[in-house]
């Protein structure tokens, strides 16, 4: 595992990057976290965090993390991928609090030549899972021609 910077990895930029850093990851798995402080994005001073739909974000910047390293491994160029939806996105709370570490983890389920992938991910905080959904992203060879239609 090489220790590679968000900006590498994603084609995200600040202040979008949402993520707090990849953690490890494999062919098949990754872990992320993100570090819920007053300078996050989506950051509400009234709920006290940030509101927990945004979970789904964190999944997919982690998706991406994993996708942009394997990527990297393997002397490829980072690809654009795209979040086409989740299924069951389910979260024991309304918000993720101020000053907690939220551990995001992603499995790759199924990948079709392609591009589309099916991810199982979790978010865990204090070793419990508090938001949990099945991802399904594309990520396909050429990202210009499927822009252009």
């Amino acid at each position: 595992m090489h220790n590679y910077s968000l900006e590498q990895l994603i084609s995200h930029r600040a202040p979008m990057i949402l993520i707090s850093g990849l953690q490890q990851y494999d062919k098949e798995r990754a872990q992320g976290w993100v570090d819920i402080s007053v300078d996050s994005p989506f950051y509400s001073q009234a709920l006290g965090g940030v509101p927990s739909y945004i979970g789904i974000e964190y999944m997919a910047q982690t998706i991406a993390a994993f996708a942009g390293a394997n990527a990297l491994d393997n002397n490829q160029e980072v690809k654009i991928g795209f979040l086409l939806g989740s299924r069951k996105y389910q979260t024991t709370q309304s918000v993720f609090c101020l000053d907690t570490r939220l551990e995001v983890l992603v499995e790759q389920l199924y990948q079709e030549p392609s591009g589309l992938s099916v991810f199982e991910c979790q978010i865990k905080q204090n070793d419990q899972i508090i938001a949990q959904a099945k991802v399904n992203t594309f990520q396909p060879d050429d990202v210009s021609a499927i822009i252009e239609e």
